[in-house]
């Protein structure tokens, strides 16, 4: 087995995914071979990637976390890097994903018990990620501190006593009260997981650290932990896609651009980070719109994205008022693009016979293409090459979803993917749906869309950003972390 080192959060949202990208595009720069590892995520963004072994076509679906964390290691994801995924559809119950498949439907507390089931399936995967790896990172999950739910853990002290990994505690100063966090956490965990810890970091410190030395020495005389480091605000990590639907309430509104591009805020939104590489041309402004707010009257373009529950959210578009808002924006001559569940969404119905999705079989759709959705059991999860039918030009990206679209409007489709026509077009040419995720990742393709708004010079190249992104992580955290000691205690 590969040495290897967690990092465990005192809650979530503390900047753990980055961090560990960070330090995994470190290690591959010193010359290691390191791969990433999240026993349990999750999160309704979600990427595909392959199983080793499958020679179908088809893929399996790891957090999108993983899939960035893999790039920064310069290595294809493999559905064991997170081999456990959940997918929120309700407030108290999600889908789970186990190595790259769907495993089942279960509520939260069912879940609780199913866990003791997962541990095997979470055991393998690492045993396959560490296979010819010199380092492996591993990402835990919300907190270690959530001790309520520590006899069934499989993502943090679970997962790490299990499998014998050193844990860095990270703790979040943004936030406030870093020092109770830290301090705290060391006071409620059991001798066992308290010894798994071999050090703690702060991050995302603002100004100048060296106010926090007292801090520092407080930690130290609660705990006994030594500290690696203080990282400061990456402000680099804003350019790398970001997981999980928390930072949404950060994305809300943008700087004024040439091209104002409105998402609403789905309440089961997935793959929001289609819209990164929108966001990264610095003529367009993309702005997420909560529950309750218009969208504005000067968006030139409304994106609908993915949805992990397209008939509920369906029905709360419309008690949102985002329908009529739409319906206006089109009068105005405004261009609408739905994305998987959004391109669902634009057509006259969506049937959910099964009750695949929930106890609402069917709902009136927003009518903006002439399409009609069933959903159907089999889910289509795979890595696509495509063609854009409007531009002519290469598009690559990837489908994970449920349901099958016909109509009148698909005979005029937006890509052709494999020698198959997907998605549909309006007559006008300013309705575009399709099923494929990554769509704006092209970067030719974008150029020319923007190009059709009125955009000029839009195009960059977007993976090459995420790139320096990672690059320039990796270097701050190079400076401001002891990463010889962090990479050191690997074991």
């Amino acid at each position: 087995m590969a040495k290897a080192i967690m990092l465990q959060g005192t809650g979530s949202d503390v900047g753990k995914t980055v961090l560990v990208a960070g330090l995994c595009r470190a290690a591959k720069t010193r010359g290691l071979k390191v791969r990433p590892f999240k026993p349990q995520n999750m999160s309704n963004n979600a990427a595909v990637a392959d199983i080793p072994g499958d020679n179908s076509k088809s893929g399996g679906e790891i957090g999108r976390a993983q899939w960035l964390q893999a790039i920064a290691c310069g290595v294809a994801p493999s559905v064991h890097m997170n081999p456990v995924l959940l997918k929120p559809q309700t407030d108290v119950g999600a889908q789970v994903i186990v190595q790259g498949k769907v495993f089942g439907e279960a509520r939260a507390r069912d879940y609780q018990a199913l866990k003791g089931r997962l541990m095997d399936a979470v055991l393998d995967s690492w045993a396959k990620v560490g296979d010819g790896a010199d380092l492996v990172i591993v990402e835990g999950a919300g907190s270690p501190a959530e001790i309520n739910l520590r006899s069934r853990d499989i993502a943090n002290m679970g997962f790490a006593t299990r499998a014998n990994v050193p844990v860095v505690l990270v703790g979040d100063i943004d936030r406030g009260g870093v020092i109770a966090s830290v301090a705290g956490t060391h006071l409620i965990l059991p001798e066992e997981d308290r010894r798994m810890i071999v050090g703690y970091l702060i991050n995302k410190f603002r100004g100048d650290v060296s106010l926090f030395d007292d801090g520092l020495k407080a930690i130290e005389k609660f705990t006994g932990w030594r500290c690696f480091g203080v990282v400061p605000w990456l402000t680099a990590a804003t350019r790398l896609p970001s997981e999980d639907s928390v930072v949404l309430e950060r994305l809300a509104s943008g700087q004024a651009r040439a091209l104002k591009v409105a998402v609403p805020m789905l309440g089961r939104i997935a793959n929001f980070d289609d819209l990164d590489p929108l966001k990264a041309e610095p003529q367009v402004e993309v702005v997420f719109v909560p529950p309750g707010k218009p969208l504005p009257e000067d968006a030139g373009l409304v994106v609908i994205p993915g949805s992990k529950s397209t008939i509920g959210d369906l029905i709360k578009f419309r008690e949102n008022g985002w329908d009529g808002d739409l319906a206006a924006h089109r009068k105005r001559g405004g261009h609408v693009v739905g994305i998987c569940g959004g391109f669902q969404m634009l057509g006259h119905r969506v049937r959910d016979p099964d009750g695949i999705e929930g106890s609402v079989t069917e709902t009136e759709g927003l009518g903006l293409l002439d399409i009609e959705t069933v959903m159907e059991p089999e889910k289509t999860v795979r890595n696509v090459s495509a063609r854009s039918v409007q531009f002519d030009l290469p598009l690559e990206g990837y489908e994970i979803h449920l349901g099958r679209t016909t109509g009148p409007d698909t005979m005029r489709p937006s890509a052709i993917i494999n020698g198959v026509a997907d998605g549909a077009i309006s007559t006008d040419g300013k309705v575009i749906g399709t099923y494929m995720h990554g769509l704006f990742g092209a970067d030719g393709f974008r150029g020319k869309f923007l190009e059709s708004l009125g955009i000029k010079g839009g195009g960059i190249d977007y993976r090459a950003e995420v790139e320096r992104a990672l690059d320039e992580v990796a270097v701050e955290l190079e400076s401001h972390l002891d990463c010889d000691a962090i990479f050191g205690l690997a074991r």
